[in-house]
């Protein structure tokens, strides 16, 4: 009776282990989650470069953003190739919308 005992308090301590382990985890990851949404909060629409407001710009169907301290142009990911296989102003037009 001891020996069933005995196995029935490792089984219960190994599901108290567990149960614990999973609880730890789902913290962490609320924490990680948490952590990366302050991050996008602080760096969202900010210039890479000088840390500025990045302004939304139109050019056709693109949303170009613009930096309103080093002026630097900054796309989002397909919008490059976009720009550059317009067969009406091409690149140059494109150009054209931030020379000063």
């Amino acid at each position: 009776m001891t020996e069933q005992l005995s196995k029935e308090e490792e089984y219960f301590a190994r599901q108290e282990f567990e149960r614990r382990k999973k609880l730890e985890e789902d913290l962490r990851a609320k924490m990680a989650e948490e952590e990366k949404q302050k991050q996008k909060e602080l760096h969202y629409m900010h210039c890479p470069k000088c840390g500025a407001k990045l302004v939304e710009i139109s050019h056709k169907d693109i949303k170009v953003d613009k930096c309103s301290g080093c002026e630097g142009i900054w796309l989002d990911p397909g919008e490059l190739e976009q720009i550059a296989t317009d067969e009406t102003h091409g690149f140059k037009g494109f150009l054209g919308l931030f020379s000063k």
